[in-house]
């Protein structure tokens, strides 16, 4: 087969594929996870029941595939955030804070929907990565001087991520904003 057509039915299948993820999660807030069923969502994605099969074989999976890529888009955007100019210890603060915001985002999510998300493999993968990130970030910034260093960075990292999960039960991004600074606070070197 030539390569553009490869290349245009990898796109179209992908296409197909975010669409069932967009519509998934759309029907599965409006409805329950318990109020969507493969035939809802292939009509609200316009193909049929057989087409979708192909792509998955049950709602948990589409949701599952769907959380894989939410967690995929927030990694990239800590690393962006890492990524940019600035002092280790302000771009550090800048990714906490991030992490934060999206702890508040997840507020409100049905407990039976976070139960079926955060089990798996890929939730752990995603938990090691971003601790070891993190864990990294300290260290950079231990090295320059601007947090401290009387404890492990890996202990620091595990401390900022345990203490920014409660961002998720926070009424307001100002609380938020606070939760962040008596974090960081918590970090900074003696003089």
């Amino acid at each position: 087969m030539p390569k553009l057509w490869n290349e245009t039915i990898e796109e179209h299948r992908r296409a197909v594929r975010d669409t069932v993820l967009e519509v998934t999660a759309a029907l599965v807030t409006e409805h329950g996870l318990r109020g969507v069923t493969m035939s809802r969502i292939a009509e609200g994605t316009g193909i049929g029941r057989a087409t979708l099969y192909k792509y998955f074989p049950d709602v948990e999976s589409i949701m599952k595939a769907w959380h894989e890529r939410q967690i995929t888009a927030h990694l990239q955007q800590l690393a962006a955030l890492r990524d940019q100019p600035g002092s280790p210890g302000e771009r550090l603060a800048a990714v906490l804070y991030a992490y934060a915001s999206i702890q508040r985002q997840r507020r409100g999510h049905d407990a039976e929907i976070a139960a079926v998300l955060h089990r798996g493999e890929h939730v752990a993968h995603a938990e090691q990565h971003l601790l070891q990130f993190v864990t990294e970030l300290l260290t950079e910034s231990a090295e320059a001087g601007e947090v401290r260093n009387d404890i492990a960075p890996h202990e620091l990292a595990a401390y900022c991520l345990h203490a920014l999960d409660a961002a998720g039960g926070m009424p307001s991004p100002e609380a938020v904003r606070r939760l962040v600074q008596v974090t960081v606070d918590g970090l900074r070197a003696s003089r």
